[in-house]
Protein backbone atom coordinates (compact mmCIF):
# COMPACT_ATOMS: atom_id res chain seq x y z
CA UNK A 1 0.00 0.00 0.00
CA UNK A 2 1.28 2.94 -1.13
CA UNK A 3 1.75 6.28 1.67
CA UNK A 4 -0.07 9.18 0.44
CA UNK A 5 1.30 12.74 1.01
CA UNK A 6 -0.44 15.49 -0.35
CA UNK A 7 1.36 19.00 0.81
CA UNK A 8 -0.63 22.54 -0.02
CA UNK A 9 2.70 24.57 -1.47
CA UNK A 10 0.34 27.90 -1.44
CA UNK A 11 0.60 27.68 2.66
CA UNK A 12 4.15 27.75 2.72
CA UNK A 13 4.08 30.32 -0.03
CA UNK A 14 2.02 32.93 1.50
CA UNK A 15 2.14 32.19 5.04
CA UNK A 16 5.44 32.04 7.24
CA UNK A 17 4.61 28.69 9.75
CA UNK A 18 4.91 29.79 13.63
CA UNK A 19 4.03 26.36 14.74
CA UNK A 20 2.66 22.88 13.26
CA UNK A 21 0.38 20.17 15.09
CA UNK A 22 -0.09 16.80 13.68
CA UNK A 23 -4.13 16.16 13.69
CA UNK A 24 -7.15 13.32 13.12
CA UNK A 25 -10.23 14.00 10.85
CA UNK A 26 -13.08 13.00 11.09
CA UNK A 27 -13.71 11.32 7.58
CA UNK A 28 -16.52 8.88 6.08
CA UNK A 29 -15.68 5.85 3.54
CA UNK A 30 -16.44 7.49 0.41
CA UNK A 31 -14.02 10.87 1.31
CA UNK A 32 -11.34 8.24 2.92
CA UNK A 33 -11.51 6.13 -0.61
CA UNK A 34 -11.17 9.78 -2.56
CA UNK A 35 -8.08 10.81 -0.35
CA UNK A 36 -6.57 7.42 -1.02
CA UNK A 37 -6.72 8.59 -4.86
CA UNK A 38 -5.09 11.82 -3.94
CA UNK A 39 -8.87 13.84 -4.91
CA UNK A 40 -8.12 16.95 -2.49
CA UNK A 41 -8.14 20.32 -3.21
CA UNK A 42 -6.65 22.98 -0.69
CA UNK A 43 -7.50 26.23 -1.86
CA UNK A 44 -9.56 28.68 0.20
CA UNK A 45 -9.45 26.43 2.89
CA UNK A 46 -9.06 27.36 6.67
CA UNK A 47 -9.24 25.76 10.73
CA UNK A 48 -11.75 27.71 12.58
CA UNK A 49 -12.88 27.20 16.47
CA UNK A 50 -16.20 26.08 17.25
CA UNK A 51 -17.53 26.60 20.95
CA UNK A 52 -14.15 27.78 21.64
CA UNK A 53 -12.70 24.04 21.93
CA UNK A 54 -13.45 22.21 18.70
CA UNK A 55 -11.53 22.90 15.75
CA UNK A 56 -13.25 22.37 12.00
CA UNK A 57 -11.53 22.18 8.41
CA UNK A 58 -13.77 24.76 6.43
CA UNK A 59 -13.98 24.39 2.90
CA UNK A 60 -11.06 21.65 2.21
CA UNK A 61 -12.35 19.63 -0.64
CA UNK A 62 -12.60 16.36 -1.66
CA UNK A 63 -14.04 15.15 -5.05
CA UNK A 64 -16.62 12.54 -4.85
CA UNK A 65 -15.57 9.04 -4.94
CA UNK A 66 -16.32 8.03 -8.85
CA UNK A 67 -17.20 4.34 -8.29
CA UNK A 68 -19.66 4.87 -5.28
CA UNK A 69 -23.77 4.42 -6.73
CA UNK A 70 -25.53 5.72 -4.66
CA UNK A 71 -24.15 6.83 -1.06
CA UNK A 72 -21.41 9.93 -1.55
CA UNK A 73 -20.49 12.96 0.59
CA UNK A 74 -20.73 16.54 0.15
CA UNK A 75 -17.60 17.64 -1.35
CA UNK A 76 -16.72 20.96 0.80
CA UNK A 77 -18.49 20.12 4.15
CA UNK A 78 -17.07 21.16 7.60
CA UNK A 79 -14.76 18.27 9.15
CA UNK A 80 -13.84 18.13 12.59
CA UNK A 81 -10.36 17.82 13.72
CA UNK A 82 -9.48 15.79 16.51
CA UNK A 83 -6.79 16.97 19.01
CA UNK A 84 -6.41 16.56 22.62
CA UNK A 85 -7.07 19.71 24.79
CA UNK A 86 -3.94 21.26 25.74
CA UNK A 87 -3.12 21.08 21.59
CA UNK A 88 -6.43 23.04 21.68
CA UNK A 89 -5.83 25.30 24.38
CA UNK A 90 -2.07 26.18 23.05
CA UNK A 91 -3.60 26.82 19.03
CA UNK A 92 -6.49 28.86 20.54
CA UNK A 93 -3.69 31.43 22.36
CA UNK A 94 -1.26 31.70 19.49
CA UNK A 95 -4.68 32.49 17.04
CA UNK A 96 -5.70 35.16 19.54
CA UNK A 97 -3.15 38.08 17.94
CA UNK A 98 -4.01 39.64 14.97
CA UNK A 99 -2.98 38.46 11.56
CA UNK A 100 -3.07 35.05 12.93
CA UNK A 101 -4.80 32.63 11.37
CA UNK A 102 -4.85 28.50 11.19
CA UNK A 103 -4.37 26.16 7.57
CA UNK A 104 -4.31 23.34 6.51
CA UNK A 105 -0.52 21.90 5.41
CA UNK A 106 -0.96 18.48 4.71
CA UNK A 107 -2.68 15.83 4.61
CA UNK A 108 -0.57 12.53 4.94
CA UNK A 109 -1.17 8.58 6.14
CA UNK A 110 0.33 7.62 9.68
CA UNK A 111 -0.43 3.93 10.99
CA UNK A 112 -2.85 3.73 7.92
CA UNK A 113 -4.73 6.48 9.29
CA UNK A 114 -5.46 9.71 7.67
CA UNK A 115 -4.19 12.51 9.58
CA UNK A 116 -3.55 16.44 8.64
CA UNK A 117 -1.12 18.19 9.29
CA UNK A 118 -2.07 21.78 10.32
CA UNK A 119 0.13 25.21 10.79
CA UNK A 120 -1.16 28.51 12.75
CA UNK A 121 0.78 31.17 10.45
CA UNK A 122 1.19 34.56 10.03
CA UNK A 123 0.68 36.21 6.44
CA UNK A 124 3.98 36.82 4.91
CA UNK A 125 4.16 41.08 2.70
CA UNK A 126 5.24 40.88 -0.97
CA UNK A 127 9.14 41.22 0.17
CA UNK A 128 9.03 38.52 1.81
CA UNK A 129 7.81 35.72 -0.88
CA UNK A 130 10.12 37.45 -3.05
CA UNK A 131 13.05 37.09 -0.36
CA UNK A 132 12.31 33.26 0.09
CA UNK A 133 11.61 32.81 -4.09
CA UNK A 134 15.33 34.39 -4.65
CA UNK A 135 16.74 31.66 -1.55
CA UNK A 136 15.05 28.80 -3.47
CA UNK A 137 16.51 30.23 -6.82
CA UNK A 138 19.84 30.04 -5.99
CA UNK A 139 19.62 27.15 -3.73
CA UNK A 140 18.47 24.94 -6.81
CA UNK A 141 21.52 26.72 -9.05
CA UNK A 142 24.56 26.18 -6.64
CA UNK A 143 23.12 22.58 -5.87
CA UNK A 144 23.23 22.29 -9.83
CA UNK A 145 26.46 24.16 -10.32
CA UNK A 146 28.10 21.41 -7.81
CA UNK A 147 27.15 18.08 -9.10
CA UNK A 148 28.13 19.25 -12.75
CA UNK A 149 31.23 20.38 -11.88
CA UNK A 150 32.37 16.74 -11.11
Amino acid sequence: MKKIKLVNKKAYYQYTILKEYTSGIMLVGSEIKSVLLNNVDFSDSYVYFKNSNELFLKNLSISKYKHSTWLNHEEKRDRKLLLNKYEINQISKLSKDNGITIVPLEVIEVNNKIKIKIGVAKGKKLFDKSKDTKEKDIKRYTERYESSKY
